[in-house]
């Protein structure tokens, strides 16, 4: 039987999410596989992997907030706002924040702010990447983008050394912010040039760390023949969805992806469907032209 479902990847350190793809590719032996947005080489955690039939839900997927825990340090900046670029601005820190001072600073990112995607970035302007840009040593205008800080919370006391100073945080945020960026403005704020860390991403949607699954854990696995068994369903990616249960005759027209009246009640403009025996068919949508009628988004069953 094919492999389908989602995989809760804890992406190692060291590994681009295609790499992640392409290892995940071999080990299941199947080309359906995606993943549910990038997660930067140098920081670990959470990375949604869909495989199979899960790949139908991947832009269900791309909206979800994120969780991460990281660490700013303050005193110098570098060319990629996170610690593997080079050195680009220094400047000692002299000052001592109380933790009073240092929760204001934080709370006034919190709600929706602008940020400037980091020159290191996969953003693309004129069709090509920004970190194409950046290695052949061009700096591009980059269009601000508004993103929403959900919450932002100071993890330890701050660590003055050699110089610097570093704190440990956690911030829910929208898609599409860079926590490298929020480092370099929350160092700005304090009036020094910053930079991230260390970072950890702890959540992406419903899908948290401590439900993740290593490579090592994955190797284990298959040697078991247990590789299925670390899949959860495709239809935890749709939660959020209002959810209708059908009858065994609207069952069949759903299957044959017919147009159907609305159902009062489903007043949402897109919800999933399932049928009596909890199988999640399809995601339906309130026709485009059509008042009153619901039309197919995306099928699920394929009669396998």
């Amino acid at each position: 039987m094919s492999p389908n479902g989602i995989l809760i990847l804890h992406k190692p350190r060291g590994m681009t999410s295609h790499d992640c793809v392409m290892k995940i590719r071999r080990i299941f032996q199947t080309k359906k596989v995606g993943h549910t947005g990038t997660l930067d080489p140098d920081v670990n955690g959470v990375l949604p992997i869909c495989i199979g039939k899960g790949t139908k839900v991947v832009e269900y997927m791309s909206g979800y907030s994120k969780e991460y825990s990281g660490e700013v340090t303050i005193g110098y900046s570098t060319t990629t706002e996170d610690k593997s670029g080079e050195m680009v601005e220094v400047k000692e820190v002299t000052d001592r924040w109380g933790e009073k001072e240092l929760l204001q600073v934080l709370d006034s990112f919190k709600g929706t702010i602008t940020q400037i995607p980091p020159m290191y970035s996969a953003v693309k302007i004129n069709g090509k990447k920004l970190y194409e840009y950046a290695r052949a040593g061009q700096t591009v205008e980059r269009p601000e983008r508004k993103v929403t800080i959900h919450s932002l919370t100071l993890l330890s006391d701050i660590l003055y050394k050699e110089g610097t100073a570093s704190f440990k945080f956690s911030v829910h945020c929208s898609k599409g912010t860079y926590v490298r960026t929020l480092a370099v403005d929350l160092g700005a704020k304090l009036g020094y040039p910053a930079h991230m860390s260390d970072l950890v991403r702890t959540a992406s949607g419903p899908y948290s760390l401590k439900n993740s699954i290593t490579f090592e854990e994955l190797e284990a696995a298959k040697e078991q023949g247990e590789l299925q068994q670390l899949l959860i369903p495709f239809d935890t990616a749709l939660t959020d969805l209002p959810k209708w249960v059908v009858d065994k005759e609207t069952e069949q027209q759903i299957k044959n992806g017919s147009v159907l009246p609305l159902k009062k009640g489903l007043e949402e403009n897109r919800f999933t469907v399932y049928n009596e025996d909890g199988e999640c068919l399809a995601v339906y949508m309130h026709h485009p032209t059509k008042e009153g009628l619901i039309k197919p988004e995306k099928m699920f069953w394929t009669g396998e």
